[in-house]
């Protein structure tokens, strides 16, 4: 397999990577209330409620929101399928990196952009929400880990980007002219 090839795999590899992970996270904002409640029980029949129960607590205490708004405001999850839409939607814009990753590498870099911009958010918006401080660092580990993979990308991109910009000396030597 050539260099380019090789690159050009890992790329689509870590590309495909981000792109699950991306979906993933938009398709679990969908069911919200009812993930809440599974996982609430699921962590009740663990050792989290002794070991951890602040962690219990912040769980109860958001299930019982999302049960009240749900039964009461039901159009405030709407907001969520907005974020899950969201999500979907910027995972379809990787298929340009995946199909020519030279030429779109830029979506790359607003990928690496946009998890920048997790931090600050969750700084700011956490402690006016009323979000605990270890909820918060959470939260901006997305950020932080998902700029892993796409910081990858784009080193490897740009490796592509100066293989396919360097000549090929086999080829330069079959196309060159004869010397008289």
């Amino acid at each position: 397999m050539s260099d380019r090839a090789a690159l050009l795999k890992g790329i689509r590899a870590w590309l495909a990577f981000f792109v699950v992970c991306l979906v993933l996270s938009g398709a679990t904002a969908f069911p919200l209330v009812h993930e809440l409640r599974w996982a609430e029980e699921f962590l009740r029949s663990t050792f989290v409620p002794e070991q951890l129960p602040g962690l219990m607590e912040w769980v109860e205490r958001v299930r019982r929101g999302l049960d009240a708004t749900d039964a009461d405001h039901p159009f405030v999850l709407y907001g969520t399928d907005w974020l899950a839409f969201a999500h979907l939607v910027i995972a379809v814009a990787f298929y340009g990196p995946y199909r020519d990753p030279v030429r779109n590498i830029w979506v790359v870099e607003f990928g690496m952009i946009a998890c920048a911009m997790v931090v600050p958010l969750a700084l700011i918006c956490g402690p006016v929400r009323g979000i605990p401080g270890w909820w918060t660092a959470i939260d901006m580990s997305f950020g932080v880990f998902g700029v892993i993979p796409l910081y990858v990308v784009r080193r490897r991109i740009k490796r592509l980007e100066a293989l396919t910009a360097a000549p090929d000396p086999a080829r330069l030597a079959r196309t060159a002219p004869a010397r008289p």
